[in-house]
């Protein structure tokens, strides 16, 4: 038994799917995780010609076998519980398909997030409450819980239908953000099926220990995400809750989609914190013991990196990432 070390392919969307696994190869690594709806685009995955043909999955796998890759998780992160109907319809039925597609494939994981409604039935936006000290906060909360539990019950019981673990990364924007959160949900929709993606880069922002979130949780812990973060001096004044984001003009060449005709917001200049590639943020032996504690939850967990570091070209900073997470890897 040992951790699957891969990578997930969306850095790489930008060439085809047999290239961009002859790019994990060449870095060391044997998984592959890929996107199959969600906020971003899937052009490693047809979605729909595999659900619909046998034949169609046969020659897909046949690519990662050519490869001598394995298919470690499916993605499709999104807000399936978001009011706005392009959002939340049709994340959620993504998430369906995507449970669905893993099972007739053989793959038992894929990686998606709760979600956020908006804050009462007639809202028209999403909205995260991130500190409910006002009583009007926790009415909000209320009413989220309301909508994302009968959610959750459905898509568990569908999970568990098509033996697939639905894993839900504690991301910020989500109503499930942190370890009691996700404890909340699995208590009140008696799952069975939802597991948590670690992703330690969601972690270290809000001043949480991965580690320490990995013990509680245990074999709660169903897929890993290898991706760091450092904490920038302008913390010191903008804390980790800054607003301070700007607009992305809609003709902006290599913007990131999240919805119809929306997509992710420009960084502050002098950012509290950012994603960077794993192992600039921590050292070999923080992620050395990182991945001692992965093992002891699951001895056989794929371990797969999600580069965001714009600092480096996708290729280049996949890459070192590899070197990082296989030297720590060699070290546990």
């Amino acid at each position: 038994m040992a951790l699957t070390y891969g990578a997930y392919t969306a850095c790489l969307q930008d060439r085809p799917l047999s290239a961009a696994l002859d790019v994990l190869k060449e870095a060391g690594l044997t998984g592959a995780e890929v996107n199959v709806g969600g906020f971003i685009p899937s052009p490693h995955c047809p979605v729909d010609a595999l659900l619909a043909s046998a034949a169609a999955r046969e020659d897909y796998l046949g690519v990662f076998e050519s490869k001598g890759m394995v298919l470690s998780g499916l993605n499709t992160s999104g807000n399936p519980v978001s009011p706005l109907p392009n959002e939340g319809l049709k994340h959620a039925e993504d998430i369906r398909n995507a449970i669905r597609l893993a099972g007739l494939l053989g793959v038992k994981e894929i990686v998606t997030m709760s979600g956020t409604p908006g804050t009462d039935p007639t809202a028209k936006y999403a909205s995260w409450v991130v500190n409910p000290w006002n009583g009007i906060d926790l009415e909000i909360l209320d009413y989220q819980w309301s909508v994302i539990v009968p959610f959750f019950k459905e898509i568990d019981a569908l999970a568990r239908d098509n033996d697939v673990k639905v894993c839900l990364e504690l991301h910020p924007r989500n109503v499930v953000f942190n370890v009691p959160a996700f404890e909340r949900l699995v208590e009140e929709t008696g799952a069975t099926n939802l597991r948590v993606n670690m992703d330690p880069s969601h972690l270290f922002w809000q001043q949480m220990d991965p580690i320490a979130a990995t013990k509680r949780l245990g074999d709660l812990v169903g897929h890993v995400h290898a991706k760091d973060t450092r904490i920038f001096p302008g913390v010191a004044y903008r804390g980790v809750l800054d607003t301070d984001f700007g607009h992305v003009p809609a003709d902006a060449e290599g913007r990131t989609p999240t919805a119809y005709g929306y997509w992710c917001s420009a960084w502050p200049q002098d950012p509290a914190w950012r994603f960077v590639a794993f192992g600039l943020g921590h050292d070999t032996d923080y992620w050395a013991e990182f991945l001692r504690a992965i093992k002891t939850a699951d001895p056989d967990m794929n371990v797969n990196i999600e580069h965001e570091d714009a600092e480096y070209g996708n290729v280049e900073g996949l890459k070192l990432s590899a070197a990082n997470l296989l030297a720590a890897a060699a070290a546990v």
